[in-house]
């Protein structure tokens, strides 16, 4: 492949936020946003084309010629190396495509190419027009380079650019407290998280000395046999890197403990939202255990904490949704809860029940559900945008009738919420079911308990859907609600076309496992059972908030503590506020603060003071004036006198 059209990928998006960054403000906001947009589309079209050139080229580079499997195929921009530790351990950047990396171009070209022409639109008049389109551009080009790493320290680096930009869109709006806040809780939350990447970045490759994707994934056996066998705490050095280095991905993907930054995040502008919390950077955690998953393949105890840890969240994230009035956060809570059934997907590919191997079956399942989720989560966030745009209201009690005044957002919001359902024939449907049977084939209670997940999503998005639509329709004055304007409304029209039709694309053939194309087929005692859930799941709802009626109320009185709890997030964040302010502000900080001050400081201010004073009263020895000099001079030669004679005597 022609090195030119990795390189513009990359280079456009950057170019974009070099020109918009610094000669932005020079330009009216019309222009600016178009020149972005293009640079955007242009990029979009350039990873098509790379994509599809991979996936349907007969180019030798990408396919072994004796087994006709598709081969990963490196670009290095730097073939001398770019950093050398040792002779073997080097850093090199470049551009690495397989079957999930040209899946993620499509992804984030797709979504941000839809998002920047929905912010026009959306963020038209907005002070800081200019400096938006900038930053969108910095974090597609940070995404981007996340994807096509050749290496895990160069997706590291894009990484933490990727937290820069998200903390820059979070906080667009800065003379806003809540979104400042929000964007500084986001910085430091997967600050702390990818604390854990690093460490265990460092430790993989301190045992297999190195940092290259293909090496690691070509022969994982060997990644296992460089740790020699060494333990610590009772676990392998491996299963150690790879947990730390999947607590870097639990921190890009909101998955608990922490996932608090994700619903607050939802204080930049909804297009932010859509293109942050939905397609992309959220993703980035189960991008993450994909590119590495035949490492942890190896070792069974990592990928069972991802499947835990996964299902946990999925439950919590779930539940809390249900009981939300603001649609972000409503959405936000869906994310959260959506990119843990792909976690539960890499989980438990990693183990295989009698004799039949599950590998490929989660593995799939959870690349297929990223891309269907994408769609769909985008469109509804985009659609949230345009409630948002009409009403001037994140809360769904200012809100209801809608479907009378926005029909296009009405029709594609609803569209979105039936496959996030997993409604047939939606995308939704094939791609949860997947991950529905990988559980069931790990586990019959993982089955069980992400089927009531699924079940639940069902419910907290159409009790959402008729509360917005339906449910009292509220006296809008003389500001009737009104239909977005088409590049708001565009995107939503295309990404609603793609929701009813992504579940039909033979994803096997494009997103292939170990090389070989899997078929993506659906158990019907699964499928049916998943669909009759979710379909009780919206009766439930349409009964309760179709039509403004008391059950509603009724149901909370009967468990008013559970509603509570879910409504307060189960008080997450209200422990990490105590935990950080009492017990390590107050109870650690605070008393060494006090010693350090008081102590520390004045034991040194004393030694200060009284090496001051002697300096003080000394300071007539050095005053310049001979005859003092002279006279100092006979008082010390006579005392050295006196102290030898009488040292003699």
């Amino acid at each position: 492949m022609n090195i030119t059209l990795p390189i513009l990928i990359l280079a456009i998006p950057l170019g974009m936020f070099l020109l918009l960054g610094i000669a932005g403000c020079k330009m009216s906001h019309k222009t600016a946003g178009w020149l972005g947009t293009l640079g955007m589309g242009t990029t979009a079209v350039l990873a098509y084309i790379v994509a599809f050139t991979y996936y349907f080229s007969g180019n030798p580079d990408f396919i072994n010629a004796e087994t006709g499997q598709r081969l990963p195929y490196e670009i290095l921009f730097t073939p001398d190396g770019w950093l050398s530790f040792t002779d073997n351990l080097q850093i090199n950047l470049g551009f690495y495509l397989d079957s999930i990396s040209a899946l993620m171009l499509i992804v984030i070209t797709t979504i941000s190419f839809c998002v920047h022409l929905y912010s026009h639109g959306y963020m038209e008049g907005e002070k800081g027009f200019q400096r938006y389109f900038a930053f969108l551009s910095l974090f597609s080009f940070s995404m981007l380079g996340l994807v096509v790493a050749t290496n895990i320290f160069q997706m590291y680096i894009f990484w933490e650019l990727v937290g820069a930009s998200s903390y820059l869109l979070i906080g667009f709006y800065y003379t806003k407290h809540s979104a400042v806040s929000a964007s500084k809780k986001a910085f430091i939350v997967t600050r702390f998280a990818d604390l854990g990447f690093l460490l265990g970045i460092l430790l993989l490759s301190y045992y297999t000395d190195t940092f290259n994707f293909f090496k690691l994934t070509s022969d994982p056996a060997s990644v296992l046999a460089s740790t020699g066998g060494a333990t610590f705490m009772g676990a392998s050095v491996l299963t150690w890197a790879l947990v730390l280095i999947f607590m870097g991905g639990m921190g890009k993907s909101a998955m608990m403990p922490l996932h608090i930054w994700l619903p607050d995040a939802m204080e930049g502008p909804t297009p932010v939202s859509a293109l942050i919390h939905a397609a992309t950077m959220v993703v980035a955690g189960v991008f993450l255990v994909a590119r590495m998953f035949p490492v942890y393949m190896m070792e069974i105890s990592a990928t069972m904490i991802i499947a835990v840890v996964g299902a946990v969240t999925a439950f919590y994230a779930a539940m809390v949704a249900c009981t939300q009035i603001d649609i972000k956060r409503v959405l936000a809570f869906s994310t959260i809860s959506q990119i843990a059934f792909m976690m539960v997907g890499l989980g438990v590919a990693s183990a295989g029940y009698g004799e039949v191997s599950h590998h490929g079956l989660g593995y799939m399942a959870s690349m297929f559900h990223l891309f269907t989720h994408a769609m769909f989560k985008a469109l509804l966030f985009l659609g949230a945008g345009a409630l948002i745009h009409a009403v001037h209201s994140n809360d769904y009690t200012a809100m209801g009738g809608l479907r009378k005044y926005m029909p296009i957002t009405h029709i594609t919001f609803l569209i979105g919420c039936l496959a996030i359902a997993g409604i047939p024939p939606f995308s939704g449907f094939f791609s949860k079911d997947e991950i529905l049977s990988a559980a069931y084939a790990w586990s019959p209670f993982m089955g069980v308990w992400m089927t009531i997940v699924a079940g639940l999503t069902a419910f907290y998005m159409f009790r959402l859907y008729y509360l917005i639509f339906w449910w009292n329709n509220p006296d809008y004055g003389h500001h009737k609600p009104h239909e977005a304007p088409w590049p708001m409304a565009t995107p939503l029209i295309f990404l609603a076309a793609v929701s009813c039709v992504a579940g039909f694309i033979p994803f096997g053939h494009f997103v292939t496992w170990n090389g070989m194309p899997y078929d993506i087929h659906l158990e019907a005692s699964v499928a049916i059972t998943s669909v009759c859930v979710a379909v009780l799941a919206i009766v439930i709802a349409t009964v309760m908030y179709m039509k403004e009626n008391n059950l509603p109320r009724t149901f909370k009185n009967a468990v008013p503590a559970l509603w509570r709890w879910c409504y307060h997030r189960f008080y997450w964040d209200e422990l990490y506020m105590f935990i950080t302010h009492k017990i390590i502000f107050n109870g650690i900080c605070r008393p060494i603060a006090w010693f350090d001050r008081h102590i520390i400081d004045g034991t040194m201010d004393g030694f200060a003071t009284i090496t001051n004073k002697a300096s003080w009263s000394i300071r007539g020895l050095q005053s310049g004036q001979v005859q003092m000099y002279v006279w100092i001079y006979l008082i010390g030669a006579l005392l050295l006198g006196i102290i030898t004679t009488l040292c003699l005597i």
